[in-house]
């Protein structure tokens, strides 16, 4: 089955509601836009909250009969949770963008080759840390997504202080490179 042919299917099972549809659009999808709302000032369960609101806007327009997709589900996914997202920031007063403004900075049509480019290194990258052994998995996984303090890890993980963690962590760093630019050598 081609892309394009399995984006149909998916979209088809989505207007009739079918949880298989639903997962597997979730499975290949919510790790960008989550990845996005926390580098923004997000936090998971804020990433779940607007991957839910951007399904149901999906939904909704598939069940309009003038609607027709123009890019890939993640595309579209994309655009509306950044849209979102944008607005929720705005409405608590973290984003001081005018609202009128956030629209024009999310045009789907641009983002398509940039959200393409942008999952082919995220998922090298998984691979790349799916490569990795512990401690050096748990670790980067505890500093850069849970975003816990050097001290918290140290404790954690058995080091002596948070300059004996920062060290081990730059080592790991330095290995995850090697093996994500290894993994991308064509």
């Amino acid at each position: 089955m081609t892309r394009s042919e399995l984006e149909k299917s998916l979209l088809e099972g989505l207007r009739k509601g079918e949880k298989a549809a639903a997962e597997r659009i979730y499975e290949t999808n919510f790790r960008s836009i989550s990845s996005m709302i926390l580098q923004n000032k997000g936090q998971h369960e804020d990433a779940a909250d607007i991957f839910q609101e951007a399904i149901i806007v999906l939904y909704q327009k598939l069940n309009q009969p003038d609607f027709s997709l123009q890019c890939q589900i993640g595309t579209y996914l994309f655009s509306v949770s950044k849209n979102l997202w944008l607005k929720r920031l705005h409405k608590s007063g973290k984003y001081i963008l005018p609202i009128d403004d956030a629209e024009e900075l999310v045009d789907v049509s641009d983002d398509l080759s940039l959200h393409e480019e942008k999952e082919s290194r995220f998922l090298a990258m998984e691979k790349a840390m799916a490569k990795m052994g512990e401690p050096c998995k748990s670790l980067l996984h505890a500093f850069y997504i849970e975003s816990k303090p050097m001290q918290q890890i140290a404790a954690e993980f058995g080091y002596t202080n948070a300059d004996n963690a920062k060290t081990q962590k730059y080592k790991c760093l330095v290995r995850l490179k090697k093996m994500f630019f290894e993994g991308n050598k064509t």
